[in-house]
């Protein structure tokens, strides 16, 4: 898996070594299939081993972001959701502000759009977010 040897490459050059407990939370971490915060993904990774501590998690989650493996995202909020950093595949996000639902979205379209704005001001882009924010369906019907 290309992600845990990024993790391996990136630990050993921060003269930190791969243990049990990391390579549990970082399982956990990658097999999510959605956003998910700290405190989830700790409730997660002690139902595989209630010894790890919630510290752990979060320097954890701190190495995974530090290392690119891992995206830190807060959508108009202080509260960090976490989604792992797929290579060469990109999404952006519509976000509910009632239930704080995320829904991921692909759009070449946008992604052409924003290229020939950058083009058109001598910009080089090396990265962007795109979040758009409103009501999902369940909501709009509340």
């Amino acid at each position: 898996m290309v992600q845990i040897d990024q993790l391996k490459e990136y630990l050993s050059s921060q003269g930190l070594k791969s243990t049990a407990q990391r390579d549990t939370i970082v399982q956990t971490f990658l097999e999510t299939e959605n956003h998910i915060d700290i405190e989830t993904l700790y409730q997660k990774v002690k139902t595989k081993n209630p010894a790890i501590g919630f510290a752990t998690v979060y320097r954890t989650m701190k190495l995974l972001k530090n290392s690119g493996i891992a995206h830190e995202r807060h959508f108009g909020t202080r509260h960090a959701v976490y989604e792992p950093h797929t290579p060469d595949q990109h999404h952006d996000h519509l976000i509910c502000i009632r239930c704080k639902k995320i829904i991921e979205f692909e759009n070449t379209h946008i992604e052409k759009l924003q290229e020939q704005v950058a083009k058109k001001y001598k910009f080089k882009l090396t990265s962007h977010k795109h979040e758009l924010y409103g009501y999902c369906r369940e909501c709009q019907k509340k």
